[in-house]
């Protein structure tokens, strides 16, 4: 494949062998499979808007009475620097920094995912005992089901981390780890891309 064909910032250069070009196609492949989560999250989104309103509301609690904003910073804060964070992933592959390096980078991203994800169980537990829970309410019911499958997403992504740290170990950093650590970086980011809507829509639309 020639290099005028390439993406830019789906190879891995030139250095990296057969794993460059595996890297054009898989990891453009697997971003494109996204797009068909991003369509479930686009529904749900809409079914959010949908219910913000009294009508949708029920009676019952609503964001005023539930979010707590300097939680929800926090967690974006964990969320954003975790994609930062996977930028040290890429260059340490990219840049032959060894193994040890890149295992490093993948812990504090998981780390980071993992103090987002305590912050937000803690916020659902802390809203359920406020009788905020997905049955009182058309909005509280779209609010747990978009907030909480995104996080499901955080956890897969901790755990697919952990599992590319096992294969790492074993491995090494062969071709086919370098085109997974690719894919699991396209993944990492989407969940960046969609926490900013979440925080926009489903915290700061309502609290404003």
């Amino acid at each position: 494949m020639s290099e005028t064909n390439l993406y830019p910032g789906l190879n891995l250069g030139d250095g990296h062998g057969e794993a460059h070009d595996q890297a054009e196609t898989t990891v453009f492949g697997f971003w494109v499979f996204l797009m068909s989560d991003l369509i479930i999250f686009g529904i749900l989104f809409a079914s959010y808007a949908s219910y913000l309103d009294p009508i949708g509301m029920a009676g019952g609690p609503g964001p005023q009475d539930l979010f707590d904003i300097k939680s929800v910073a926090i967690q974006t804060a964990f969320l954003l620097v975790g994609g930062a964070a996977y930028g040290g992933v890429s260059l340490a592959v990219k840049y032959d920094q060894g193994r040890g390096k890149v295992a490093a980078w993948l812990l504090l991203c998981a780390a980071l995912g993992a103090g987002f994800l305590f912050f937000e169980v803690k916020d659902f537990i802390t809203q359920a005992g406020k009788g905020g829970t997905p049955q009182v309410s058309g909005w509280l019911s779209s609010y747990w089901t978009l907030v909480g499958l995104h996080g499901v997403h955080v956890l897969s992504g901790i755990l697919w981390i952990f599992a590319m740290i096992a294969q790492i170990a074993t491995r090494g950093l062969d071709d086919v780890v370098k085109v997974r650590l690719s894919m699991l970086g396209v993944f990492w980011h989407f969940l960046d891309l969609i926490w900013v809507g979440i925080f926009s829509l489903v915290f700061l639309v309502p609290l404003a």
